[in-house]
């Protein structure tokens, strides 16, 4: 073993560099699903290093061939050592055969729960592709073909990686040039795993500013920074809101990286990395509430993960804004408490209104003259606010409202005799819809009782031809709609209204559908 090769090997140091990356692992990858590496320079080191990472709290494993113990042979990777031949017979003893050993140690560094951190020494630094494997350690010698093949181990697509890492604790990538431009490093070798995307951190960390930047750009129209309640107004357009997301997702992932390499610190300001970090955390609560103020799908993709846990790790925010799954508009206490922590009236008023207009978008097939009638007012309602026309306090108070009214279902000021009946109001919507065209009484108590009467009569009808499986019979949907002409028709003679043919078969053709998917919900 070289001089060299024996400093490398001191205890301290290598319990330096452990302390190093069990830190930067836990700080930067832990709890993501993604993975670590760590190439070493001989078996007996990989052990020690296993060791030193597992007391650091890493769950790690070290991979590697069998020692070779013939006689005579002289091999230079300590295989020898009783280190390295304890460790294998308790492998074969625990997994039986060498091929189990490699299968399921790599299975376990491919699952989220499994090992965090797979230390080799040769094993696997080539020919093993694992996509979770993002960052790689390096404390061995590597040179041309197997430093390229080093890098490629990181450099594979997989949801929610943005790059590979490589730290370097040898001084290896100095070497990069010249493995790239080495004809035969690259002989049988697919340039394509590194070519072009080998990038020096501080390039990257050097177009911060400019990400921050971005993010500020997209309110210059707004004139005060200051006043939330403007900023959150000023995104409602879904495009902008997108705009918005896109920059910040780009600043945060530049300075997620930033905060993990110790150059950032120590060639930036503590109060510009203080600047940044209060930006973060500022942006991300606009983001949580402008999501729910905008009643927008709320998922666990890339950005809330990973945002959470740079907040939680590197910024050490006092109160971080979780962005709550998707609250039932219908579960009372969930939603008065996700919107609880909304700043202003106005932003708890848009959240229940934009609310309301996905709900009854997502529920017009159920009753689509009440859904409809009840989108226009809410629709009416926030361009009010819009215009000046109301102030935040009646907003709200009109929205507290309109959230009963959809909670109810129903129009509370529908005739008395549908008050107790399942679907006869639904019905009574769309036929009022139809028949108030064919009368200037349409809004005469006489008018809607006789209409609730006949919306009774047809929930009676088609009750009675309901069988199993109905909804997708044709000779029993023909039947219904048989039955519901027939009634009315007979409306028609006592009401003296003539509908015409286009008409009638509109109302017959809402109802049986309406009719199916309300018996569709409650099967």
């Amino acid at each position: 073993m070289s001089r060299y090769e024996e400093v490398n090997r001191t205890h301290q140091r290598m319990e330096m560099i452990a302390f190093d990356i069990a830190d930067h692992y836990k700080k930067t990858w832990r709890k993501t699903g993604l993975k670590g590496q760590f190439a070493t320079a001989s078996k007996e080191i990989a052990l020690q290093y296993m060791k030193a990472l597992q007391d650091e709290g890493i769950n790690c494993a070290a991979i590697m061939s069998a020692p070779d113990t013939r006689e005579g042979n002289e091999d230079d990777d300590s295989s020898k050592l009783p280190l390295v031949q304890d460790f294998w017979k308790r492998m074969m003893l625990t997994y039986g055969s060498e091929q189990k050993y490699l299968t399921e140690i790599t299975a376990s560094f491919g699952r989220d729960d499994g090992i965090e951190i797979l230390i080799v020494v040769d094993k696997l630094l080539v020919g093993f592709d694992e996509p979770r494997n993002t960052v790689l350690y390096i404390d061995k010698s590597l040179r041309e073909h197997g430093l390229l093949q080093a890098i490629a181990r990181v450099n594979r697509l997989y949801e929610g990686k943005d790059y590979g890492l490589i730290i370097d604790y040898r001084g290896v990538l100095g070497e990069l040039n010249e493995a790239l431009e080495t004809y035969n490093a690259l002989e049988d070798f697919d340039v394509e795993d590194v070519a072009g995307t080998v990038t020096d951190i501080s390039q990257v960390v050097s177009e911060l500013p400019s990400l921050h930047n971005r993010v500020w750009t997209v309110f210059d129209p707004v004139a005060n920074k200051q006043d939330r309640e403007a900023m959150e107004r000023y995104l409602e357009p879904e495009d902008r809101r997108q705009q918005f997301y896109d920059a910040l997702n780009d600043f945060a992932r530049s300075l997620k990286l930033a905060l993990s390499t110790s150059d950032f610190y120590l060639t930036t300001p503590e109060a510009r990395i203080a600047h940044y970090n209060g930006d973060l955390i500022f942006f991300h609560s606009l983001r949580a509430s402008v999501k729910l103020r905008y009643a927008e799908s709320i998922d666990y993709g890339e950005y809330e993960h990973k945002i959470r846990k740079l907040l939680n790790d590197h910024i050490k925010a006092d109160r971080v804004t979780v962005i709550t799954p998707e609250v039932n508009i219908f579960d009372v206490p969930a939603f008065e408490a996700a919107i609880a922590h909304l700043n202003s009236p106005a932003a708890r008023a848009d959240a229940i209104a934009y609310r309301l207009k996905k709900t009854a978008t997502e529920k017009m097939d159920e009753d689509p003259a009440f859904y409809r009638k009840f989108s226009q007012l809410i629709e009416d309602t926030i361009e009010q606010y819009k215009q000046g026309r109301l102030e935040a306090l009646e907003y709200l108070r009109q929205m507290d409202t309109a959230l009963e009214t959809l909670r109810a279902g129903r129009d509370h000021r529908l005739p008395s005799q549908l008050s107790e009946r399942t679907d006869a109001h639904a019905y009574y919507g769309l036929l009022l819809e139809s028949l108030s065209t064919y009368t200037n009484d349409s809004s005469a108590i006489e008018f809607q009782s006789s209409v609730a009467d006949l919306a009774l009569e047809l929930e009676s009808a088609l009750n009675q031809h309901k069988v199993r499986d109905w909804t997708t019979s044709l000779d029993v949907t023909n039947r219904m709609k048989t039955a519901l002409e027939d009634q009315i028709y007979a409306f028609q003679a006592t009401s003296g209204l003539s509908v015409t043919t286009g008409d009638l078969d509109a109302i017959i053709d809402g109802i049986v559908e309406t009719a199916k998917k309300r018996d569709y919900l409650t099967s």
